[in-house]
């Protein structure tokens, strides 16, 4: 089929001969760079008459999305680093845990829990990475279908 031409690299571009160190930062801009992640757990509701009430489970998607500008070798935050975050400083809480029991008292809502994991990543980017990121907003889905989500403007505002 004609119009599909493959081609082998067949130089790898080096640095310092085919690119320079000062043209690996391409621009000034905020950027915002998202990760998401999955965690299992089960929680009840309090003072709530619906099939919540009981004990159940959920495989819960969170995503944050984290905006700054890019470092001298054009990044923002090394996604790796979202990672560290998540597994030592929420994810503990989280996966695998009776969520009535591990996060403070809280009726464990979505609505609740998403307010603690961004004060949980917020002060972990402030203290462990970079004071100049911001947490944008954190999404966490209990169902593939209902979220709830924060947004920095609403948190820092109240």
């Amino acid at each position: 089929m004609e119009g599909y031409g493959f081609t082998i690299v067949e130089k790898l571009e080096k640095l310092g001969e085919d690119i320079q160190k000062e043209q690996l930062k391409y621009h000034t801009k905020r950027v915002l760079v998202s990760k998401e992640f999955t965690f299992d757990s089960a929680h009840h509701l309090h003072c709530y008459e619906g099939k919540c009430k009981n004990l159940h489970g959920h495989t819960y998607r969170v995503v944050f999305g984290i905006s700054g500008y890019t470092d001298e070798i054009g990044m923002v935050i090394d996604f790796g680093d979202i990672k560290v975050l998540w597994k030592e400083e929420i994810e503990v809480y989280l996966d695998h845990r009776y969520l009535n029991e591990t996060l403070p008292a809280m009726n464990t809502t979505a609505e609740n829990i998403v307010v603690w994991i961004y004060e949980k990543m917020a002060a972990a980017l402030r203290e462990r990475i970079d004071s100049n990121l911001r947490l944008e907003y954190i999404k966490l889905y209990e169902t593939p279908g209902s979220f709830a989500e924060v947004r920095r403007e609403w948190m820092e505002d109240e």
